[in-house]
């Protein structure tokens, strides 16, 4: 991944309702889900929403297809998991990490 993408990739998540709905379709895999349930589920208008899935679909987070009338959002994995391994990349210099902290943070 190049650090363009993960740099905008980043910018698009730093934001909360975008978070929220990256999370969301991750939590719901590969089937996703249309523009008005995610709306739905995090209380979002919808003009609102179409500005948040343009951002994460310009980052390459979401993709988006079309089933009969409506459109279903997922996550991309494969950018996820390409961000994931850069941000750990070489982590801790090849020794074992500490305990995970973020179960103590964030149970």
């Amino acid at each position: 991944m190049e650090r363009k993408s993960i740099v905008t990739a980043l910018a698009a998540l730093a934001q909360d309702s975008r978070l929220a709905i990256f999370r969301l379709l991750v939590q719901t895999g590969p089937e996703g889900l249309s523009a008005g349930k995610i709306g739905e589920a995090l209380g979002i208008a919808p003009s609102s929403l179409s500005f948040h899935m343009k951002e994460l679909t310009y980052a390459k987070l979401v993709s988006s297809r079309q089933e009969s009338r409506y459109v279903i959002y997922s996550a991309n994995f494969q950018t996820m998991n390409e961000l994931i391994g850069f941000l750990t990349e070489n982590c801790c210099h090849g020794q074992p990490c500490m305990p995970a902290l973020s179960e103590e943070r964030f149970p």
